[in-house]
């Protein structure tokens, strides 16, 4: 796979606490320019990227986080955040699970969450976080089922705020283990080019960037 078939992967990520709404306008110039695959940005800017975008004539689509980082928001505040972010523009949800109640073998709680989202988002997309780097095999085994019983169109590996990111290891688990009609996204730590292309070796089928540019030299 070239390198160009890769950018088209990724998505363009700004999710810090301090992005500023002309950090965001940059965002949306470079993802435009470089044909990525979507913006991934605050909720708060879903609309600020989407003016930027239609000001450039780009068809890149705005994916934005509900539940994020921590995902322990309740159930009802994500749909709430998701509706929001949709009414407002957003083409891609990137979900936080809970991922407490998934360490304490409350299954039925993250499926019942995960499916109610999805049906929020009907046929616009849903990436579900599940945080790898706190779950262990068995763990994430179970969330390889759940996103895939639930509906989802992605699992994800990462938020980038936790104790860790994106590992080949990982990505050739959640490959093998999701439904067929699952894909997968890693994110977090994906800061040079050729990581980027070993997860995508592995498996994955979008990548999360906040360092797209710079590890590509573009």
């Amino acid at each position: 796979m070239s390198d160009r078939d890769i950018l088209s992967m990724i998505d363009h990520t700004l999710l810090s606490p301090t992005a500023t709404p002309d950090q965001i306008k940059t965002l949306c110039t470079e993802a435009a320019k470089h044909r990525f695959a979507s913006v991934c940005i605050p909720p708060c800017y879903v609309e600020t990227a989407l003016e930027a975008l239609d000001e450039l004539g780009s068809a890149v689509p705005v994916c934005t986080v509900v539940g994020f980082p921590l995902g322990y928001g309740t159930t009802e505040s994500k749909l709430f955040e998701t509706r929001q972010a949709i009414d407002c523009g957003a083409a891609e949800i990137d979900m936080v699970i809970n991922i407490g109640k998934l360490l304490h073998g409350d299954n039925d709680y993250v499926f019942n969450e995960i499916r109610l989202l999805k049906l929020e988002v009907g046929d616009k997309t849903l990436k579900v976080i599940i945080e790898s780097c706190l779950l262990d095999e068995a763990r994430k085994l179970a969330a390889c089922e759940l996103v895939t019983r639930a509906g989802a169109d992605f699992i994800k590996t990462s938020t980038g705020f936790s104790t860790g990111g994106a590992t080949v290891e990982d990505i050739k688990l959640m490959r093998t283990n999701v439904g067929s009609d699952v894909k997968v996204k890693a994110a977090g730590g994906i800061r040079t080019a050729e990581f980027a292309r070993e997860l995508v070796a592995a498996g994955a089928d979008r990548l999360g960037m906040s360092a797209a540019v710079k590890a590509f030299g573009l």
